[in-house]
């Protein structure tokens, strides 16, 4: 059956069944097509239809059976078929189950496959309408296996793993098509980007290519090369049919006990109080029943605020309008791979004679208010916003300009603020579960993010870092802000295919937690970054660089702002070679090698772990030994119970004070922990998760955003501080790793001797109150002493010159401290229990099969951003995690795990023997490996002994 609808043409069908039209046939918009036409999940040769060009479309059998009816707008889905009958068994809910997955989309019916091969299969898909119904039935069915990041690239390549094994399995075939993919550069910059990520996919074990003009055209004839610079050929690329896909998911978990309920409107959860605020799932109820459980895993897409909201919770999803065009029939297009022109935001997808043409527009349209019952829907499509696309299309495949438009396909779909999915147990409702918030890529990504959340739920994480993805990365009161959601999400759909550039910061959503040295800093010129809401410090620009309100880029008839010189600082940086402001920053660095600095920190979180059980609480939670006196200060790191690196932290043992923000009131031995801003909320989540499960008589406070944290380091620190307290200061009294509470320029602050740069210096937590006297007074006295303002750029050299960890870049939850050198973090030595204690004495006597290790290149003249590939006699043996320029060293440094290609146990022999070198776009260049950190490496710096290095 096929369609052509366009407005000055003559409707063409062929159907069987019976064809309705109205008066209004000469404006019915296009819908459905057969095989080849613009839904996979509609690609059967025998299905059967009623329609009225009105606006109601039904869609009522295939050969695979029932599918319900769908419609244009938001009016309601039937469940009867022609004859009146339902078109769904009525069994009712289970009285229990394990798990309940909301969702019958891409994402549920994933889940539920992973759960039944993890052998939970006492569980339970509720899916209001048919499965696929949402926005699964209507996408592109796109699979691609290369992204840029490590995580994300292995999800693809699981995803697809399960897509080719399906009909094997289940005896469906999930339709998929293997014609490769082609990822076009017009610019040197793009292609740089498409060599690191050939690099990365390469060392994953990922096929791939890049190829010139010429190959490029030999493989694609009719796409216009001229100005192309080069093209990446990844042969293993395709596409899927949405609904043989979920036919084939759920035939696993039905046959081993799970259900699969259709027609089942979830209408209510019930909770009963947690401990420290929080909920706990007991039971959903649904249309046909009520279900007794403790886990539900929302994978409603569209519709997760319309879950989430029943345990008020909000969800950062902005739902969008998104669309893309199928062609007629274009001669030779047959067996052609898909495209992703990034620099024209477009992407084609082969049809079988045919293209499917979408892309990301700057300016989509945003759904106000979504139906519930807005299940087979689609929308009239907007020339007006899908026509700059289509420009890019003809000029990348010329012969579309004379082709005709077989129909369109405009449907809803979700987007996140920073165009990444939503997963994970929520920290506020225990058992509750999210699995949504795909931004149109649910399909490439389903089966990976599937597995994922299914180890989630039965082993309480999931396999692969997942932090990217974790609504723990969000900072709670921000998924609440409609403005700041709207904004960012659509910053992050125009700028989609947009090149990730390694500093590139967002425009939308700025300026929501700010210090309160913001102001004096932006005026010192301070060009800030973003994290996880707050502005912090990036470095120091010659001249005031303020961020402005957000303006759309000039979408919606937004003026652009007129004050462009934060935008101008990022563009500039635009680059994988040394950026314009690479002297600056050095600047800064090699002014806290030499003299002293002062950094903001104040982003970081700030809590007191306080109460009759907070010793054990402490002895559980940190992997370090905190039984220490009073005025101690312990580096540390929390482990999951397979020894994974959930954070590291400082934590200052500390009695209860006088009721100030730094020396808050409370009974008996507390715990001041100060850890990374950006996981904060994670963090948080993670401490209270263990206080729930063990039912401990604790206080978690936080003060985070009643604190300053302004750190002064370099070998004039000392100096400095010396003359605005009357503290000493000395190793003798005041040593490095304690803490005390002291008066600075006449403030009381809790004054931290630790340093995360590898140099003398002083955290200084400050009450916010006393923050902006604290700091003029330290940059007044700073001026006898050459005291400069620094950034985080020079941080993160500084601490990866040092040899310094930085979570979740090189450590994560899928690292542990023996595989990270940080085996001196652990208490393995007293017989102190401790969560992940276990998992470590048994990786302790079966030996680690990956090591971290620290590079430093021959060539200083090569930058390195992280994601490079690691090799050791021509083969490739890890991936860089984490890369700097160190100025000190004089040459970029990089941090990656290794591993041996049988997967055995790696040893000095593996490590001290071979050549190593590093992958650089491509391009192999030569690296000292070094097992020990190369600068100070007997830590004399941190002790103040300066006379006694070089």
């Amino acid at each position: 059956m096929s369609f052509l609808c366009l407005s000055n043409r003559q409707l063409t069908c062929s159907v069987k069944g019976t064809l309705r039209l109205s008066a209004h046939s000469s404006s019915l918009q296009p819908l459905i097509n057969s095989p080849g036409g613009p839904f996979p999940c509609f690609q059967s040769k025998n299905f059967y239809t009623n329609a009225t060009a009105s606006g109601s479309y039904e869609l009522l059998s295939t050969k695979r059976g029932p599918l319900l009816s769908f419609r244009r707008g938001t009016k309601k889905a039937t469940n009867l078929d022609a004859s009146g009958k339902p078109l769904f068994d009525e069994t009712p809910a289970p009285a229990s189950a394990d798990v309940v997955v909301i969702g019958g989309g891409s994402l549920g019916c994933s889940a539920l496959y992973h759960l039944a091969k993890l052998g939970v299969t006492n569980s339970v898909l509720v899916e209001a309408n048919k499965l696929t119904a949402g926005t699964t039935w209507h996408t592109a069915g796109l699979i691609w296996d290369l992204r840029p990041t490590d995580t994300e690239t292995e999800i693809l390549n699981r995803t697809l793993s399960v897509i080719k094994g399906l009909e094997e399995e289940t005896g469906v075939n999930p339709g998929w098509i293997n014609n490769g993919g082609l990822f076009v550069a017009t610019n040197k910059q793009r292609f740089d980007d498409l060599k690191r990520t050939a690099t990365l996919g390469r060392a994953l074990g990922i096929e791939c290519f890049l190829l010139d003009q010429k190959e490029t055209k030999k493989l694609y004839p009719l796409m216009n090369v001229d100005d192309i610079y080069g093209t990446l050929f990844s042969p293993g690329c395709g596409t899927v049919d949405p609904a043989g896909l979920c036919d084939a998911l759920t035939r696993v978990p039905k046959k081993l006990g799970a259900k699969v309920l259709e027609n089942c409107h979830f209408m209510d959860i019930k909770t009963t109080t947690a401990l420290m605020g929080g909920k706990k799932v007991t039971e959903v109820k649904t249309s046909r029943g009520v279900i007794k459980t403790n886990c539900i895993i929302n994978a409603t897409g569209v519709w997760a605020n319309s879950v989430a909201s029943k345990v008020d919770l909000k969800l950062p999803l902005v739902p969008m309008k998104h669309a893309y065009v199928v062609t007629e029939k274009i001669p030779g297009i047959q067996n052609m791979p898909n495209v992703r022109d990034y620099d024209s935001s477009t992407y084609l997808r082969l049809q079988g004679d045919a293209l499917s043409i979408g892309g990301y527009e700057a300016n989509p349209k945003i759904i106000e208010k979504i139906d519930i019952n807005f299940a087979f829907g689609l929308y009239d499509l907007d020339y007006e916003v899908f026509n700059p696309l289509m420009q890019g299309h003809i000029k990348r495949i010329p012969v579309l300009e004379n082709t005709g438009v077989k129909s369109t396909v405009c449907g809803p779909e979700s987007f996140t603020p920073d165009h990444k999915p939503i997963m994970g147990e929520d920290p506020m409702v225990e058992g509750f579960f999210h699995c949504c918030g795909f931004n149109s890529a649910g399909m490439m990504l389903g089966s990976g993010c599937g597995e994922q959340i299914a180890k989630w739920v039965v082993n309480g994480r999931p396999e692969f870092d997942m932090f990217p993805y974790d609504v723990r990365r969000y900072h709670a009161p921000l998924c609440g802000d409609k403005r700041w959601v709207r904004e960012r999400s659509h910053e992050a759909y125009a700028k989609n295919y947009s090149i990730v550039f390694p500093h590139d910061e967002p425009l939308a959503g700025r300026g929501k937690r700010k210090s309160p040295l913001h102001a004096v800093l932006e005026e010192a010129g301070c060009v800030f970054q973003e994290r996880h809401g707050w502005e912090r410090p990036g470095w120091f620009n010659v001249e005031p660089t303020p961020v402005q309100k957000y303006d759309w880029y000039g979408s919606y008839g937004t003026p652009v702002n007129k004050d462009q010189r934060y935008v101008k600082a990022l563009e500039q940086e635009y680059s994988f070679d040394f950026p314009v402001h690479h002297d600056l920053i050095n600047a800064e660095c090699l002014a806290c090698r030499t003299g002293v600095v002062g950094f903001d920190m104040s982003y970081f979180g700030k809590f007191y772990l306080t109460g009759p059980d907070a010793t054990k609480a402490a002895d559980h939670l940190f992997s370090a030994d905190v039984r220490r006196p009073e005025g101690s200060t312990v580096y540390t790191c929390m482990l999951n119970k397979n020894g994974g690196i959930e954070a590291d932290l400082t934590v200052s043992v500390a009695q209860g004070g006088k009721g100030s923000p730094c020396d808050p009131s409370y009974n008996g031995v507390g715990y001041y922990l100060a850890v990374g801003g950006a996981a904060a909320t994670q963090n948080y989540a993670h401490i209270v998760k263990e206080i729930r499960n063990n039912n401990w008589k604790v206080s978690l406070i936080n003060h985070t955003e009643d604190m300053t944290v302004f750190s002064i380091q370099g070998p004039k620190s000392r100096s400095l501080l010396s003359s605005l307290t009357s503290a000493d200061l000395s190793n003798e009294y005041f040593p490095f790793s304690s803490h005390r509470i002291i008066e600075v320029a006449g403030h009381k602050v809790r004054a931290l001797r630790v340093s995360f740069v590898g140099e003398l210096g002083w955290e200084l937590h400050v009450p916010k109150t006393s923050a902006v006297p604290v700091y003029m007074a330290v940059k007044k006295a700073g001026e006898a002493f050459g005291f400069r303002n620094a950034g985080y750029r020079a941080m993160d050299s500084l601490s990866c010159e040092k040899g310094y960890r930085l979570w979740h870049s090189d450590i994560r939850p899928d690292d542990t401290p023996l595989e990270a050198g940080l085996t001196f973090t652990c208490k393995l030595k007293t017989d102190i229990p401790f969560l992940g204690r276990r998992a470590l004495e048994q990786q302790k006597i079966q030996g680690i099969t990956k090591k971290l290790v620290t590079f430093i290149l021959d060539d200083p003249k090569i930058p390195l951003w992280g994601q490079e590939a690691i090799k050791r006699d021509g083969r490739y043996v890890g991936t860089v995690r984490r890369a700097e320029f160190g100025v000190a060293l004089g040459t970029s440094i990089a941090c990656g795990y290794v591993s041996k290609l049988d997967g055995s146990v790696v040893d000095k022999d593996f490590l001290t023997t071979g050549k190593w070198t590093i992958e650089v776009m491509c391009q192999d260049t030569p690296a000292k490996l070094h097992l020990k950190n190369p600068f100070d490496p007997q830590n004399e710096r941190l002790k103040g002994h300066y006379n006694t290095v070089s």
